[in-house]
């Protein structure tokens, strides 16, 4: 089923919900409609498209506790966008994993520094070294994220509908 990206009074990505709950908010008139699903959901007294973009009337005011990212494989995986940070591929979940730029054998920690997204051909070549002595080097030097890639994590990045890039990326 489709889902809905709330955003705030300020346009601001908000979260994402279900498409019951985007219905709930629009007959409370919290909300207003930016963009719609060409589907249809009928009621016996009722027609109404799916809302693929709901903006909320009065603003919301969001703790900045989304300036704490968790630390998590998901969330790493969306900070790299799904790619090898070695040889650039672009690639499933199931086919990635993660890799210490600096080895944990040599005081490599595990965190939003040292941890990249790799495929595991790159990652059985690097081994426990460096990737200076593995001859690989980085696209992008890992970064703690200054965003919640939470959004992507719930939207499944990679098959967001069209109707939300304005407001996510």
């Amino acid at each position: 089923m489709e889902q809905t990206l709330v955003l705030n009074a300020t346009y601001e990505p908000l979260r994402i919900v279900s498409w019951q709950k985007a219905i709930t908010l629009l007959f409370q008139d919290k909300v207003e409609v930016v963009a719609q699903y060409e589907r249809e959901i009928r009621g016996v007294t009722v027609r109404v498209r799916l809302p693929s973009v709901l903006r909320l009337l009065r603003h919301v005011r969001v703790k900045r506790a989304f300036a704490h990212v968790p630390f998590s494989r998901t969330n790493v995986y969306a900070r790299d966008g799904h790619r090898c940070q070695y040889c650039g591929r672009a690639l499933p979940p199931a086919a990635l994993t993660f890799d210490h730029v600096l080895p944990v054998a040599r005081g490599g920690r595990k965190g939003w520094e040292n941890i990249v997204t790799c495929c595991i051909p790159c990652n059985r070549d690097k081994g426990d070294r460096t990737p200076e002595e593995a001859g690989l080097s980085l696209i992008r030097r890992p970064h703690r994220p200054r965003s919640v890639p939470m959004l992507a994590r719930e939207s499944g990045l990679l098959a967001t509908p069209e109707s939300w890039h304005d407001y996510l990326f």
